[in-house]
């Protein structure tokens, strides 16, 4: 049998480097998204606009970014651009109160890892932080306790799931 493990969505163990650039206009709703994602072990950089956050990026290499898209003197997708342009691993996420399948297809072009619509919740935004492959690994683990029970999770057959896993032995 397999144990029940509860991972924390994102917890110190889910994520290694927990620099994050926060770029959002809205003084308030910024300050609080930041206090959120320090409570849960982020080093947060913010930016009120795109100056602020083109000098942040310039000095540091960021892990994750929540970039808000309509910032004052442009958009947030010039942001996207130049973290795709300095590092090109930074887990950005378009976080906006005017969504549109048009800026939702720029944003990911761009390489925008997810975009979000406002009102956005912590829980929301801290699991579009986590790469999907992870998040689907937190929630299997968490909620299964057996084979049998994650074979009907993943609506495969228990000897199925046996055999896959018999080919990558416990690392116990």
């Amino acid at each position: 049998m397999f144990g029940v493990v509860r991972i924390e969505m994102c917890s110190n163990s889910a994520l290694d480097d927990r620099s994050i650039l926060l770029v959002e206009d809205d003084d308030v709703f910024r300050g609080r998204l930041a206090q959120a994602l320090r409570n849960r072990g982020f080093s947060v950089s913010e930016a009120a606009d795109l100056t602020g956050a083109s000098s942040s990026i310039q000095k540091q290499i960021f892990k994750f970014a929540v970039v808000d898209l309509r910032l004052p003197g442009g958009s947030g997708l010039e942001i996207v651009r130049e973290l795709g342009e300095s590092d090109g691993r930074t887990h950005t996420i378009v976080l906006t109160g005017f969504g549109s399948i048009a800026t939702a297809l720029a944003a990911l072009r761009l390489g925008a890892a997810d975009y979000l619509t406002k009102p956005a919740t912590i829980e929301q935004i801290c699991s579009a932080l986590i790469p999907r492959r992870q998040a689907l690994s937190n929630e299997v683990t968490a909620l299964v306790e057996s084979v049998p029970s994650a074979a009907r999770l993943l609506g495969i057959h228990r000897r199925s799931l046996q055999r896959k896993l018999a080919k990558f032995p416990s690392r116990r």
